[in-house]
């Protein structure tokens, strides 16, 4: 016998609907950066995810109502930062609005290909943009990974039920 769904908890689509659905999905947590005119521009996202080996490939979504939509539209090529247990803060502070980034707490450097790298994440890589594809109010930004590195400090950061937490054993 298959269980049948509560009916009255069946609601049609809807933003608030994909919110909550996903607010139940833990995902890991990065920072996307890029360089730009008035200097370097980042934020928080949870849609990374892997999209290719062969050649490596991954992909994030970015809202056109974001502030650093104008610059990812632009750039070449992007830092992708996978942020530790350790980085609430961090990754609170790219997920705010109107927050100077890049200020002081923020510890980053410019890396290879000018592109910001944040310090202390647990692997960051440098990407290539390889297409931006519209998906309603937001891009899926596909990227070529041209070079990174794996050995940073740090259990996985994640984002669920609107929170930052870590994992548990």
């Amino acid at each position: 016998m298959t269980a049948t769904p509560d009916v009255d908890a069946t609601r049609l689509a809807s933003p608030e609907l994909l919110r909550s659905v996903f607010r139940r999905h833990a995902a890991g947590v990065a920072v996307i950066t890029a360089h730009g005119e008035q200097g370097p521009v980042g934020f928080t996202a949870t849609s990374l995810a892997s999209v290719s080996a062969e050649p490596p490939m991954l992909s994030f979504g970015i809202g056109t109502g974001s502030s650093c939509w104008p610059t990812l539209s632009r750039a070449e090529r992007v830092g992708v930062h996978l942020l530790g247990e350790h980085q609430r803060d961090l990754a609170a502070t790219f997920a705010r609005s109107g927050a100077d980034r890049f200020a002081p707490p923020t510890v980053w450097h410019e890396g290879p290909e000018g592109v910001p790298v944040l310090d202390n994440v647990p692997a960051w890589l440098i990407c290539r943009i390889h297409a931006r594809v519209p998906a309603g109010d937001h891009r899926i930004v596909l990227a070529e990974v041209l070079l990174g590195d794996h050995t940073g400090p740090g259990r996985p950061l994640l984002y669920h039920q609107g929170r930052f937490t870590g994992l548990r054993d």
